[in-house]
């Protein structure tokens, strides 16, 4: 399955590698590779793959969950479909309340006590949707985990996830992507090692120009 989700992504251009021209990230970090699977919602097939994906995830590692949250705003319609498939509530949580009405930063109805997995695109160093379990935790959801269409690997995100108890399962990764990617020839295999070098340390541009 990773490698066919990997597939689909590089086919649409929501993860795109760019190991000789580095994309800049908002915190300056520069980066070997983009990644925007909002893209999947306007390609019909692979949407069909990665949702169906999403929700055979959810019911095999998480069994008991009763509802599904999306992270806002790249996890909303991903959790939208894949509930439409399993049948199941879902909602979304804000990045922060409201400034107007009843000021709800979960919207959808969600009970005390009710598991829920939560619903990602894309997860590097885990702060973001961090917030979204720390924030239905605090309403009183139990979090069974995270379900992520792609995930860095970063050892910062990984760390996070750990120190806060909390499970993720992603239907690929940037290991296996890398790969597919040099295999079908978007990058060259000996870019491998530096796009490897970045994952393992964003923090070090010393790959950027090590091999061309």
């Amino acid at each position: 399955m990773q490698k066919k989700i990997a597939r689909a992504l590089l086919s649409i251009g929501a993860v795109f590698f760019r190991p000789e021209e580095p994309f800049t990230w908002a915190s300056g970090i520069k980066s070997p590779v983009y990644c925007d699977n909002r893209l999947i919602l306007t390609a019909p097939e692979h949407r069909i793959t990665v949702e169906t994906a999403i929700a055979e995830t959810v019911k095999k590692e998480y069994p008991d969950c009763e509802v599904l949250m999306g992270t806002s705003t790249a996890g909303i319609a991903h959790a939208a479909i894949a509930a439409h498939i399993l049948s199941m509530p879902m909602g979304y949580v804000r990045s922060g309340n409201k400034d107007h009405g009843r000021q709800n930063r979960i919207e959808g109805k969600l009970e005390k006590g009710q598991k829920v997995v939560v619903i990602e695109d894309l997860i590097s160093t885990g702060g973001s949707v961090l917030e979204v379990v720390d924030a239905l935790r605090e309403a009183g959801a139990q979090v069974l985990g995270i379900v992520s269409i792609f995930t860095y690997g970063m050892q910062k995100g990984i760390e996070r996830l750990a120190a806060a108890g909390v499970k993720n399962v992603s239907l690929t990764n940037f290991d296996v992507i890398a790969e597919v990617a040099a295999d079908e020839g978007y990058i060259k295999p000996e870019d491998i090692e530096r796009l490897i070098k970045f994952r393992n340390n964003p923090s070090d541009e010393s790959w950027i120009g090590a091999a061309k």
